[in-house]
């Protein structure tokens, strides 16, 4: 039934079409290699292969010719929502967001952009700060997070704007409201989450988040 009303939601939008539905993971991952849809959108908790393990060989770090994975799901936890973007989804939805963020997380990852439920974002980002194994930034006199020169990522350290700009996304903020509190244009905020897509070695928005509150550039208010 919820395969059949996405469905509906997503046929009726001018700009989408299902290709394909299935009932269990391991016929995700065969027709999703096969077809080679735009966009993926699996369930967590899936017969045969969970949604984790699917997002893993369809998206993860391993994945030859990676998809775009987005997990719908009714489980509001945060380790789901760790374990699906750490194994490369682009997107976590929850199943009561409603339609409209459904149209606009298949969207978003279909430009190569994610979404994230909005009840869920800042909260697991917050929480990404804390777990065993990652850096706890040092401040400034000011108390503003302190990264060492060169310590940004494999392409070389982060610009004074562009740490700017990843804090910014690392709050959930869009391109739009970026502009406004940067006082620059659209295209040089895209520019910049470019730059720093390429210097961190990341893939989108949602890894440029978990990076700044991983390494201590941003923190919890």
């Amino acid at each position: 039934m919820v395969r059949t009303g996405f469905q509906l939601i997503l046929d009726a939008q001018p700009d989408i079409e299902v290709i394909a539905e299935v009932a269990d993971g391991a016929a995700c991952v065969e027709v999703a290699r096969r077809l080679r849809p735009d966009v993926c959108l699996v369930d967590i908790r899936m017969p045969k292969l969970d949604g984790l393990d699917v997002t893993r060989a369809l998206a993860g770090p391993d994945a030859v010719d990676p998809l775009r994975v987005v997990v719908v799901t009714t489980f509001d936890q945060d380790d789901y929502v760790y374990g699906a973007l750490q194994g490369g989804a682009c997107g976590f939805l929850l199943k009561d967001a409603g339609p409209g963020l459904l149209v606009e997380a298949v969207r978003a990852a279909a430009r190569g952009d994610a979404l994230v439920s909005p009840s869920v974002t800042v909260r697991l980002l917050e929480r990404l700060g804390s777990y065993p194994g990652t850096a706890a930034g040092t401040t400034d006199d000011t108390g503003r997070p302190h990264r060492p020169q060169g310590s940004a990522g494999p392409q070389g350290p982060l610009t004074e704007r562009e740490m700017d700009v990843a804090r910014l996304v690392a709050r959930g903020r869009t391109n739009q409201e970026i502009c406004q509190e940067l006082y620059v244009s659209l295209g040089t905020v895209k520019t910049h989450l470019g730059s720093i897509q390429t210097k961190l070695g990341v893939r989108n928005r949602v890894e440029i988040a978990a990076w700044a509150w991983e390494t201590g550039a941003v923190r919890s208010r």
